[in-house]
């Protein structure tokens, strides 16, 4: 089962790859620097180091589909229990 708390959505338009929200900064509306044959790459395997460009923190892509990037470690924080 893939781990929810490890996934990030994104938008590719055109050739730009955006996210809504940096999971570290929380800036908004970043252009990642992923590229559709990136994108090809990764679905076919391949580890990809993605750094953002806004505060330069660094993630390794796992896997991605056309909605969510599959990252190894968390970038959403845990649900609060009572």
């Amino acid at each position: 089962m893939i781990p929810f708390q490890n996934t990030w959505p994104y938008e590719t338009i055109k050739e730009d790859t955006y996210v809504f929200e940096c999971p570290f900064c929380q800036s908004r509306n970043v252009l990642i620097p992923l590229r559709p044959k990136d994108f090809a790459a990764i679905r076919s395997g391949a580890k990809k180091l993605l750094v953002f460009p806004c505060c330069y923190n660094k993630v390794t892509v796992l896997d991605a589909d056309s909605d969510y990037l599959l990252a190894d470690q968390p970038l959403r924080k845990p649900p609060i229990t009572k």
